[in-house]
């Protein structure tokens, strides 16, 4: 009995990271520079694509800089 909670314990982790995997997937550049550049016209800013690509690399580039900087548990 005790190995079949185990199993089963096991199963619903499993479970539970495959659905926290598939939400917090990252979007494709496309999706993402989307949603960027809809929030910034919602606030009154228009760029230009070449602009907005400049914009998404340099959050990407900061991003994964914290990301190095972070210590992993």
């Amino acid at each position: 009995m005790k190995a079949l909670n185990y199993f089963l314990a096991f199963l619903g982790g499993a479970a539970a990271g495959v659905t926290a995997g598939l939400l917090l997937a990252p979007e494709s550049g496309e999706d993402l520079r989307s949603r960027i550049a809809e929030a910034l016209r919602k606030r009154g800013i228009r760029l230009s694509k070449v602009d907005m690509s400049e914009l998404v690399d340099e959050i990407a580039e900061q991003f994964e800089k914290k990301q190095q900087d972070t210590p992993e548990a």
